[in-house]
């Protein structure tokens, strides 16, 4: 039972990982389309064709999985010549052989339907047939996405190992395991239905933020479907698309790292001592919109009569600048490939160099005299 119990569970891993990749099965190439590579052909001069075969291969291969579970035990001892005698005699394990066999045959067969006139029944043709107009067919479809495809300004977004969105000049496509969904986006409407945020350590404050977005076209017998995508590749895909993407009232996210960078830096900043001050506020010199309300006061550690070149110094100019404009200022002066040190970095003022951290950056709290 124990021996029954591991390869159980190390087969059941096994698969896992080829419906899933993980990302060391995909570093070393243990993936149906890098290991079928060379029946697949190339992605970049026929993307169609490309899939079609992809989403074949992977349909059968996941379909064999349970008769290699079943062939495993028998490979390796787990069902011995005596129980295989009984599976005549036994109506489940006659059921499970029959399923396990079935299955691909089914799927092979399905698949030798699909493949009759030119793959005319393919699903992903079948998706194609809908944008073709009186004088085209599906290929003519097919050769406009290609040719889209092969430019270097598309945008391929990696929602996970089995799923990626990809933005051409006229077209959004999703890939999952067995289909594409398609949608041309001249008549497609595209609505941010929801956001939620995740901890996670290599973002600031360890957190990062996700958007589902609807993909509504609205040509007749289009498929509808969703995109997941982080939001800090939401201004990427923005600037992409024709149509704007309509944002419901009732979901907030930061559209970009900045935005998050900054309510980020607020947070901290808000829980550093306050400055007080007896001077009247004048408006940000930044932004010249709001009065300004945090100042450089140096608390991140002792005064010593020696600095280093690394450690904070004293900023003596008066509070001139409003939170937010502060925020953006750190942010510009940091390394944009390295976010996840931001708010432990440094910065120099604006206007006399000083220079300082997060931790040095104080609310202004006005006092009378």
């Amino acid at each position: 039972m124990s021996a029954y119990f591991f390869y159980t569970l190390f087969y059941c891993l096994i698969s896992g990982c080829i419906i899933y990749p993980p990302v060391e099965f995909v570093s070393t190439g243990l993936t149906i389309k890098t290991i079928f590579a060379n029946w697949l052909g190339s992605e970049t001069e026929s993307f169609i064709n490309y899939h079609i075969r992809r989403s074949v291969i992977t349909l059968f291969i996941h379909s064999l999985l349970p008769f290699g579970y079943i062939l495993g035990l028998i490979l390796f001892g787990h069902v011995d010549a005596e129980k295989i005698q009984l599976f005549y005699q036994s109506p489940l394990w006659s059921i499970l052989i029959i399923v396990t066999i079935a299955g691909p045959a089914y799927i092979l067969y399905t698949i030798f339907k699909w493949s009759e006139k030119n793959w005319k029944m393919h699903p992903i043709v079948q998706n194609l047939s809908i944008y073709c107009d009186d004088n085209t067919n599906w290929m003519s479809v097919a050769s406009e996405i290609d040719i889209e495809y092969r430019r270097i300004d598309k945008i391929l977004i990696d929602t996970s190992s089995v799923t990626r969105v990809i933005v051409t000049d006229s077209w959004i496509i999703k890939i999952t395991s067995y289909k594409l969904y398609i949608a041309r986006q001249s008549d497609t409407a595209l609505i941010v239905s929801k956001s939620d945020t995740h901890a996670m350590s290599h973002t600031a404050r360890g957190e990062v933020q996700f958007i589902n977005i609807e993909v509504k076209p609205t040509r007749i017998r289009a498929e509808a479907f969703d995109i997941r995508i982080s939001t800090f590749t939401f201004k990427d895909l923005q600037d992409k698309v024709q149509q704007p993407i309509v944002i419901l009232q009732d979901v907030t996210f930061h559209k970009t790292l900045l935005d998050r960078f900054i309510d980020v830096f607020k947070e901290q900043a808000l829980e550093n001592p306050f400055y007080e001050t007896a001077e009247e506020l004048e408006n940000c010199i930044g932004c010249m919109q709001v009065r300004s309300n945090v100042k450089l006061n140096k608390c991140c550690g002792s005064i010593t009569g020696r600095l280093n070149s690394d450690e904070c110094t004293i900023c003596h100019c008066r509070p001139m600048w409003c939170i937010e404009c502060m925020a953006k200022w750190f942010a510009s002066r940091q390394d944009e490939n390295t976010p996840e040190i931001w708010l432990s970095s440094k910065c120099t003022c604006p206007v006399c160099r000083a220079k300082f951290c997060l931790l040095d950056v104080c609310p202004v709290q006005t006092v009378n005299q």
